[in-house]
């Protein structure tokens, strides 16, 4: 089993969860986990729908078939096989189980999230997106959450983070990468700054 320890940062979900006030699924979300949730507490269960990296809010159908919104932010972790992830590795489909929070005003904050099984056939290849190749020096390292980023001309820092799916040729690369390394790359913009690896070549 894997083990989770609950960051409780809740002032940092609190910064950003007014973003969820336009959300139209905001109204009756309480009403959703009541019934999701029942005793079992901070949890929920479900297969991903959608990551909203612009409003950071990831959305969950339950088995019900309600679909449960749910912010998250930086501090909030993907979960597999022992390994974390950014939630910007969450693919649609994915079937994960959420710990969760209540915030004051009554939205809810995903505390991290534990993929439970990967979306049928989803891998380094066939996830959406537009596949830009980059290359640069690597700048910092952050092994524990399985990111890097990286000085591709220009003054433009990228971040550059591993999906949990990640080959393990390139899991082995990225654990041989020291600061200064020169790297090429193939990822998907996430953000104007943030990319997600397909592989290194």
């Amino acid at each position: 089993m894997i083990a989770l320890r609950h960051t409780g940062r809740m002032a940092a979900a609190a910064a950003g969860i007014a973003l969820l006030a336009g959300c139209s699924q905001v109204g009756s979300l309480g009403n959703i986990l009541g019934s999701v949730l029942g005793s079992g507490g901070n949890q929920l269960s479900g297969t991903v729908q959608n990551v909203d990296t612009r409003n950071q809010q990831l959305t969950l159908q339950e088995s019900g078939g309600q679909n449960v919104a749910l912010q998250y932010d930086a501090n909030t972790r993907v979960v597999y096989q022992n390994r974390a992830y950014s939630v910007t590795s969450l693919d649609p489909g994915d079937q994960v189980s959420a710990y969760i929070q209540q915030l004051q005003n009554g939205g809810y904050y995903a505390d991290s999230v534990v993929v439970v099984q990967p979306a049928s056939g989803s891998n380094t290849n066939t996830t959406s997106g537009s596949v830009q190749s980059l290359q640069g020096n690597v700048r910092t390292i952050d092994r524990t959450n399985g990111m890097f980023s990286m000085d591709v001309g220009n003054g433009t820092v990228l971040t550059v983070t591993l999906p949990y799916n990640t080959a393990s040729t390139d899991v082995n690369k990225f654990n041989a990468m020291r600061t200064g390394d020169y790297v090429r790359l193939y990822g998907v913009y996430v953000t104007t700054t943030r990319v997600e690896l397909r592989n290194f070549y």
